[in-house]
Parts: structure tokens; C-alpha cells; sequence
């Protein structure tokens, strides 16, 4: 490697611990070539591959896993002057296997989310592991409340990225107020999802659906897609929270309310784990128009983050 400076030192280590993208991309910036020059490079050694897929691979939207992709890599290290196998090996070890790709800090779902025995029973029924192999990217969530000041609709615009090969699913969690009747909430696919099991369970009021995609990801790769529960079944509703198994994902949650149904406080709070203290609390003021609060968070812990409200 070249003579040593502060950069050509980043790049060292990260050859040595990974992980692969910013190994990449450090490499790219040592070498001050543009990801066309790279393209143009690979092809004289006979390799074909598109200027995005190498966008994605050193911004680690997706991980190069096929045969082909890994034989780029090799490539890749002699057109950027890296010690043979440093970049390879961080996609494959010795055993040979493919790595999985890193999957974040998590937290189980039985210190974030009551009742967790029944959501345990549910998940049973639909064959789905704890790990479900996604996790959270970013997730837009609008809530509704309605004239009776029940939770009337959700919906949610979610990116997540698999961290193992072979995902096809997400199982949606919507969690009811008291007297929610799981046989009267609707669930709706969106895009890039269509709806498979929906499973309830009546004295928790809870439901569980499976949403399918139309795709296997592999380790790395990314998945936008909706879907909607409407609901209505419940009593009053004071506040509505999500709890969050992996870190590191942006999340905005906005709460919008009937114009017959006002509440006179709101705020934001989060917490550690379903049992744990409120923290972090925050008050938040209505928009005039369309009696909406609203809270964004970047870089997510694993824990709860919600909004609260009074009714006069």
C-alpha cells in the first residue's frame, strides 16, 4: 500500500475488520478513482458491471454475493492496488459460506412489547422466527384518531434491509386499544407487499399479518413497501407507541385527530423496555390545520418512542 498517511491507515484497518462497504469506499477515495474510471478498468480484465451496483455496493445498499459479483471483487482489488483476498474475505471467510450481512444492536420483543406471550403464540402460528432476518431502515407511520376518539387507521411506509439470505416476509404487529375485536380489523397491503395470514388474538387485541414480497432479498438488500390496519373497534385511545428490536433506523410518527375530537395536551416520550420510566418527554403543539403532532428520530435505540395525549 502506498506511503503512509492518516488515510492509507483508515484503509488498513478497515481491510482488516470490515466492514466491506466502507472498506470499499475508502479504497475508492485513496485511489481518487471515479466509479466510471472503475467500470472502464474492470472491463479491460473482462468483467461487465453497472456504475449503480458499484454506487450500491460501497454505500452498502446491497453486498456482492453471487458467484459473479465476488469474481468483481477479486477484480476489483487489483484495479484498486489492495492486497489480494483483503476485500474478499470480508464477504466470505474461510469456510467458504457467505458472511451475513451485519445485522444491528437488538433488543427481544418481550422487553418491548405487552402482551408478549401472546404475540409469541401468534408468530407460532405463522411459523415466523423471532429474527424475521429484516430490520429497519426508516419508517414513516400516520396514525388517525377519530370522532370518538378511537384509533380509526395506521399506515405505515417502511424500508427495511435483510441481514440473511432468503427473506420473503415481514409480519406487521398492530396492537389494539381496549375492547379491540382482532375479527373487525382490516388489514390492506400496499405497494411491493401483497397480504398472506392474518392471525388475531381477542383477549390480548392483537393482530398479526404476514406481508409477502414478491422477491427472495439477499443479505444487504433493501425493500420499500405500505400496508394499512384500520381498526375503530377499540375505546378511547390516549397514545400510540412503537417498539424498536434493532437500532439505527430514521422513524417519523405523525398522530393526526377528528376535528370533533380534540385532545388539550400532547407530547412525546420514550422508553427503554414496556416496563421501564418515561423519559425524554416533550411537549407538542397542534398543527392549526390538520390537528397533527408529529415527532422524528434519527438513529433509533432499541427501545420505545411514542406520543401521548389528554382528552378535556
Amino acid at each position: 500500500m502506498a506511503q503512509n498517511t492518516p488515510q492509507s491507515a483508515e484503509l488498513a484497518q478497515l481491510l482488516r475488520t470490515g466492514p466491506f462497504h466502507l472498506a470499499l469506499r475508502s479504497a475508492l477515495t485513496a485511489r481518487g478513482l471515479a466509479l466510471t474510471r472503475v467500470q472502464h478498468k474492470l472491463a479491460q480484465r473482462g468483467i461487465t458491471i453497472g456504475v449503480t451496483s458499484l454506487s450500491y455496493w460501497q454505500q452498502g445498499a446491497r453486498r456482492p454475493q453471487r458467484p459473479e459479483s465476488l469474481r468483481a471483487v477479486r477484480a476489483l482489488e487489483e484495479v484498486l492496488e489492495l492486497p489480494a483476498q483483503s476485500l474478499h474475505r470480508l464477504l466470505v471467510p474461510q469456510g467458504g459460506a457467505p458472511r451475513e450481512a451485519e445485522r444491528p444492536v437488538a433488543r427481544t420483543y418481550r422487553s418491548l412489547v405487552a402482551p408478549a406471550d401472546a404475540l409469541q403464540r401468534l408468530f407460532a402460528e405463522l411459523e415466523a422466527p423471532a429474527d424475521g432476518g429484516l430490520h429497519t431502515v426508516g419508517h414513516h407511520e400516520r396514525v388517525r384518531i377519530g370522532p370518538q376518539r378511537q384509533l380509526v387507521e395506521r399506515e405505515s411506509h417502511q424500508v427495511v434491509r435483510a441481514h440473511r439470505d432468503g427473506v420473503d416476509r415481514y409480519v406487521a404487529i398492530h396492537r389494539g386499544e381496549a375492547g379491540c375485536e382482532p375479527t373487525r380489523v382490516r388489514v390492506h397491503a400496499g405497494e411491493n407487499c401483497r397480504l398472506g395470514r392474518v392471525r388475531g388474538h381477542a383477549e390480548a387485541g392483537v393482530v398479526v399479518a404476514e406481508l409477502l414480497f414478491d422477491t427472495r432479498l439477499r443479505a444487504g438488500d433493501t425493500h420499500v413497501f405500505g400496508y394499512v390496519f384500520e381498526d375503530g373497534s377499540g375505546g378511547p385511545s390516549t397514545e400510540y407507541l412503537r417498539g424498536f428490536s434493532f437500532a439505527g433506523c430514521q422513524y417519523v410518527l405523525q398522530v393526526r385527530f377528528d376535528e370533533a375530537a380534540l385532545p388539550v395536551r400532547c407530547r412525546r416520550f420514550a422508553q427503554a423496555s414496556a416496563g421501564a420510566p418515561r423519559s425524554a418527554q416533550q411537549e407538542l403543539t397542534l398543527s392549526g390545520r390538520y390537528h397533527a403532532v408529529h415527532l422524528v428520530e434519527q438513529g433509533v435505540r432499541p427501545g420505545i418512542l411514542g406520543i401521548g395525549w389528554d382528552w378535556g
